[in-house]
């Protein structure tokens, strides 16, 4: 990721953004939340780089920090809770995106954050249904929500979302994880049969 626009757009990808330029000097480009029009993403232009101000949880701060060298102390924001990135190209996509998408979700409570939550809780030899999550995640309607938000995953080490599977419990397709049988070899490392795609929900899944 190196310019705004591509930042914008994955910012604007989250459920109730908009886009927002509330300074004389266009240069600031910020996406918002509706209702609490809080900011989580803020770009400009600084030195000649694309700059972006994404806010951080404290413990997670000095880590990024640390780890890429354009990664700053938030400029013209509260450096205990604020990053800057600057992309030089020096930081994986996949990376920016992950700073971007726990800015938003220390922004909202969202129900992607609720949703991964709930995922954290399925435990190894177990697998449980979308709307199982969606019902663990406090709204059982939002089934749908689950998908769309374990598709955006960015950290599948932590949110074990091979082990949600469909209300029959079939596995999700080949591509979500990377290749054929990918989740297969996940679950079955978990201890848990797979057979034609499928896990016994009545013998693995989460009551």
């Amino acid at each position: 990721m190196r310019t705004r626009q591509e930042a914008l757009s994955y910012g604007l990808s989250f459920p109730n953004t908009y886009q927002d330029a509330p300074f004389k000097d266009l240069n600031w480009q910020l996406v918002r939340v509706k209702g609490s029009k809080k900011a989580f993403l803020w770009t400009y232009e600084r030195d000649g780089y694309i700059n972006l101000n994404v806010k951080v949880d404290p413990e997670w701060r000095d880590f990024w920090r640390e780890t890429y060298e354009a990664v700053i102390p938030g400029w013209h924001q509260n450096k205990e809770h604020w990053n800057t990135i600057i992309l030089d190209g020096s930081i994986p996509r996949a990376e920016i995106e992950r700073m971007i998408a726990e800015s938003y979700d220390l922004i909202t409570d969202s129900p992607s954050k609720r949703i991964y939550e709930a995922v954290k809780q399925i435990p190894k030899g177990k697998v449980a249904t979308y709307g199982k999550v969606a019902e663990m995640a406090g709204d059982k309607k939002m089934a749908r929500a689950v998908g769309n938000a374990l598709h955006k995953n960015s950290d599948p080490d932590a949110i074990p979302c091979y082990r949600v599977v469909n209300s029959k419990g079939e596995l999700a397709g080949e591509f979500a994880f990377g290749g054929a049988r990918e989740q297969a070899k996940l679950l079955e490392a978990d201890g848990i049969e797979v057979v034609d795609g499928r896990v016994d929900l009545k013998k693995y899944g989460m009551e």
